[in-house]
């Protein structure tokens, strides 16, 4: 390996440490915004708990997705340490930009476009099956994060459903859904993830043998049924001895889900490109990129998250808890629906749907029309010329490298 080699991977480290910092400062921060702004916690605690949940994420549950972007966005190629190199430094650049201009740049797709671009500069070929089911479900995030945030911020609104009934309720369906979150730790026979339900299912299953019911399996829905019931009962103990004390408790846990998994969502936009690079070329175990990735979340949430969560708890202070908590339980499911798919998402995509979805239950959006339009436009403006960057940035430093 020569020196030019060694230059490149630790300029592709620093650079997906800069993502990553990037990442933490930013998609990283809003989850705690709503119990900041309800001031169930401080700032300086939040952006604490910010960072060591979203790196917990990060290591356990960044896998699925850093894959997706370091291998199967481009087929017939493996990407190169230069490739790699060049589209993080398109995606950071964007980043970066968005940082200091305030528009509103979504990594997902920075980063996409940029890994698609350089793929297409070494001579691969487009990968349209990948193409479709990440572009399908780009394109159902807004419906259904805005779906189901006007679904819970309607059934929090109700008069017929108190708040001692509609509150637990969704703790039970968020505390259910964890007990099927894929995690690293958890040993898996077929996958690299596997979930706390199914460990004791199979745990079980060495001591009793329980058939499937219609390839359902009883023990999984056992274990997800008792993780509900318990999250019900604990959250509907505290709203029963107040309803405000109960709604808060239940806030601040949602945040703490909320940035695990947008940790676990986000550090694979970081270290994707650089999966060839430390596994093949470098041969090291998986878990040492996603440390790097979440290494810089942590710095990034620590050193940058502070500014931006006053900035946007005071926007979540306006929208009152039930509307935070509305916008907020998309951002769980769908992030964790992501992971479990491998596909890279936008979190910022998810909550402003959220926050419009649970508008829209109050009888206003809460959000401009024009400032959606323009949103929108940036993030379609945002793929395209990263792919474009990605593409040009690459010949002309293979040019000048002599790797052309």
């Amino acid at each position: 390996m020569t020196i030019t080699f060694w230059m490149l991977v630790a300029f592709a480290t620093i650079t997906c440490l800069f993502m990553a910092w990037s990442l933490g400062a930013n998609s990283n921060s809003p989850p705690f915004a709503p119990a900041i702004g309800a001031n169930v916690i401080s700032t300086m605690r939040a952006a604490f708990l910010v960072g060591i949940l979203a790196a917990a994420g990060a290591l356990t549950q960044g896998g699925a997705i850093s894959e997706t972007v370091g291998a199967d966005l481009i087929n017939g190629v493996q990407i190169t340490p230069l490739a790699a190199t060049t589209g993080l430094l398109v995606a950071a650049s964007f980043m970066a930009f968005g940082v200091y201009s305030g528009y509103p740049v979504p990594a997902a797709f920075a980063t996409t476009g940029a890994m698609v671009g350089v793929g297409l500069s070494l001579g691969g070929d487009p990968a349209f099956d990948t193409y479709r089911r990440i572009g399908t479900f780009w394109l159902l995030v807004p419906p259904v994060s805005g779906g189901v945030a006007y679904l819970t911020a309607t059934l929090l609104r109700r008069d017929d459903v108190p708040d001692t009934v509609g509150v637990p309720l969704l703790a039970g369906v968020v505390s259910g859904i964890l007990a099927n979150v894929r995690l690293g730790v958890i040993p898996h026979p077929t996958r690299a993830q596997g979930s706390i339900a199914e460990w004791v299912s199979r745990a079980a299953g060495r001591l009793v043998d329980l058939p499937a019911a219609g390839g359902v399996d009883p023990v999984v829905v056992l274990v997800t049924l008792a993780f509900a019931a318990g999250g019900f009962r604990v959250i509907r103990r505290r709203t029963q001895r107040s309803v405000e004390d109960g709604i808060r408790t239940f806030l601040l846990v949602l945040g703490s889900v909320v940035a695990f998994s947008s940790g676990g969502s986000q550090v694979g936009l970081a270290t994707g490109p650089l999966e060839n690079l430390y596994g093949t070329e470098l041969g090291l175990p998986a878990i040492a990129l996603l440390g790097v990735g979440a290494s810089g979340i942590l710095a990034g949430a620590w050193m940058g998250a502070p500014r931006l969560l006053q900035a946007t708890s005071r926007e979540y202070a306006e929208l009152g808890l039930r509307r935070s908590i509305a916008a907020l339980v998309p951002g769980f499911v769908i992030a964790q629906a992501a992971i479990t798919l491998g596909i890279p998402i936008s979190f910022n995509n998810i909550i402003i749907s959220g926050v419009i979805g649970g508008g829209l239950a109050a009888g206003s959006a809460g959000v401009s029309r024009r400032k959606i339009v323009v949103t929108v436009g940036f993030w379609l403006i945002t793929l395209a010329t990263s792919i474009a960057i990605g593409f040009g940035l690459y010949r002309a430093f293979s040019t000048a490298l002599g790797m052309s």
